[in-house]
């Protein structure tokens, strides 16, 4: 029996409780600044963020969205958008991996689809320290998944179950992942090559034959550890292939996904953090900062407020659509579904905005690795990679208004 079969074996799924988490004003803001105090550290030698990892689940943020049928909080999308604001100020590394988690969960209380035995042993990871999880879907022929294609990863039909082979791209979280969700094509008896079965097959991470390639040298979320992972004959048993139902339109659709709402804007909200990181740096900055031409801090000029105030503007900006989105979602408010993908892209647009102000107003001193608002430009330059790209956001929005 593998160390995951004993897990799982241990702690049934029913008698499994994890914390409910304090989501005051006050203790966000103490984990956002335990976990930003070892952000440079991180983002500098790109290993994995342990220790905010750490503070992040000690805090209970890691599993807020498990279900309450499976003895979680089931925060809902709201309360995710809060907790990721906030980890995303204090290191948006530990916040994208946090994402991943938080999506996974929420999919799994809104459509349950892993095998029961492996999500219990995830929920029992989870009681004793960061267990986090990540849909692995991006190829290095093929990309985004958003943009179409099916997967090279294979799984393969065996007696028993399933072998999983392939080389997938950005896999955010590395080795600090519990288990992977890896999108593959099913190769199996009577399966049809040119429309094989598509699905998510759940890999525990502790199996033989995944082996990491460390490829992740980026620009910005240095320690979000988003590697090359290949797998060599994975062995895994037969309910580990969850199917990806295809439409009538050659489209595969995850129901998981989809029964968990369309208000999951978990990466914009991240980004937002980084944002306000950006706005508390510019802020020191101007207050400590006293030219020998001045004679006083440069806070006290009109062209430094006016600036902190276009900083505000952005924030408040994204802020407002980001929670306000979610608020019209929440209440049943469907007339807003179609520009959701264009509201993502307004507020990583007002992200940036705030970051790119603050560096341009300081100059020299924004853009030196001695002050954290050169990191914090890194860092937020990195939301427009996530899906809905605005170039795809803009385009489906505007042939929707034009009726092309």
């Amino acid at each position: 029996m593998s160390a995951t079969d004993t897990a799982a074996a241990t702690i049934p799924t029913a008698a499994i409780s994890l914390p409910v988490p304090d989501l005051s004003d006050e203790a966000l803001a103490t984990v956002t600044a335990e976990i930003a105090a070892t952000a440079a550290e991180y983002d500098r030698s790109g290993a994995v963020p342990v220790q905010g990892l750490q503070v992040a689940h000690r805090a209970g943020l890691l599993t807020a969205t498990v279900g309450r049928r499976f003895g979680g909080p089931g925060l809902g999308p709201r309360d995710t958008a809060r907790i990721l604001t906030a980890l995303g100020e204090g290191d948006p590394s530990v916040a994208l991996i946090a994402a991943n988690s938080l999506h996974g969960h929420s999919a799994q209380a809104a459509h349950p689809h892993w095998p029961e035995a492996l999500y219990a042993d995830l929920l029992a990871r989870s009681l004793v320290g960061p267990a986090p999880i990540n849909t692995v879907r991006a190829e290095p022929e093929l990309g985004a998944p958003a943009r179409g294609g099916l997967p090279k990863v294979t799984a393969t039909r065996t007696a028993t179950g399933w072998v999983l082979n392939g080389h997938k791209a950005y896999a955010t979280g590395g080795t600090a992942l519990a288990y992977h969700l890896v999108w593959a094509k099913a190769d199996e008896p009577g399966g049809d090559p040119e429309a094989p079965r598509v699905g998510h097959v759940i890999v525990p991470a502790d199996r033989p034959g995944i082996s990491w390639v460390e490829t992740w040298d980026h620009l910005g979320l240095r320690a979000s550890n988003t590697h090359d992972v290949h797998y060599h004959n994975v062995e895994l048993p037969a309910d580990a292939f969850v199917e990806i139902p295809r439409g009538a339109d050659g489209v595969y659709r995850d129901p998981a996904a989809m029964a968990s709402g369309p208000g999951s804007f978990g990466h914009p909200a991240l980004y937002v953090g980084v944002a306000r990181a950006a706005r508390t740096a510019y802020a020191e900055i101007a207050r400590t900062r006293v030219p020998a031409a001045l004679g006083r801090p440069i806070a006290t000029t009109e062209r430094i407020q006016r600036i902190a105030g276009e900083i505000d503007l952005q924030i408040a900006q994204a802020e407002t659509l980001l929670h306000g989105a979610i608020l019209r979602l929440e209440a049943g408010d469907t007339g807003i579904t179609p520009q959701l993908s264009v509201i993502k892209a307004a507020i990583a647009r007002s992200s940036v905005a705030a970051v790119e102000t603050a560096v341009a107003a300081l100059g020299n001193l924004g853009l030196t690795r001695h002050h954290p608002l050169e990191r914090h430009l890194r860092d937020v330059l990195c939301v427009r990679v996530h899906p809905p790209q605005e170039d795809t956001a803009l385009l489906a929005a505007g042939r929707r208004v034009l009726g092309v």
